[in-house]
């Protein structure tokens, strides 16, 4: 039996944002069952992140076995200080592996070494295993808020970590 090959990290490339925007969609609407206006913030996000990429400070990473994408997570610059933590997305045929943890973990080393103190991120409380994976790397909710978006009632929060 041929080992199954391993689970690399690299950086964006062309088709990869476009993916990602597609995949956040989709996910999002089969498991939560939030409508279109989610994907067009991803796009939105996307679209900002190629036109204002500052490499050196930014980053995107896209998790790939075998040539097929397994997940993402991008890093984007607020200011000197502070990176935010931005399209955390883990294929359901990859989870269960700690990629999720994987990225995470790659996301604040590049924020580290491109010098960054502090990191943020905004999630929603729904996203239980996310936010787990926050709280088990020492990142700290901040502010919290009932919010509708997305076609749902939801909880909006922002979220923490010193580097």
């Amino acid at each position: 039996m041929a080992a199954s090959p391993s689970i690399t990290l690299r950086p964006h490339r062309p088709g990869d944002i476009g993916w990602i925007i597609s995949r956040h969609g989709a996910l999002y609407a089969e498991e939560w069952g939030w409508d279109i206006t989610f994907e067009a913030l991803v796009a939105e996000i996307g679209a900002q992140f190629i036109r204002e990429f500052k490499p050196g400070q930014e980053c995107c990473l896209i998790a790939e076995r075998a040539g097929e994408r397994l997940g993402c997570i991008a890093v984007v610059r607020v200011d000197d200080d502070l990176a935010k933590l931005r399209l955390l997305l883990v294929e359901p045929a990859a989870r269960g592996l700690r990629l999720g943890e994987t990225l995470v973990a790659a996301a604040e080393d590049f924020a580290r070494a491109a010098g960054y103190a502090q990191m943020t991120l905004w999630t929603q409380s729904c996203l239980v295993a996310a936010r787990r994976l926050y709280a088990g790397r020492g990142w700290v909710l901040g502010e919290s808020e009932a919010v509708t978006a997305f076609g749902a009632e939801l909880v909006s929060e922002t979220w923490s970590k010193a580097l």
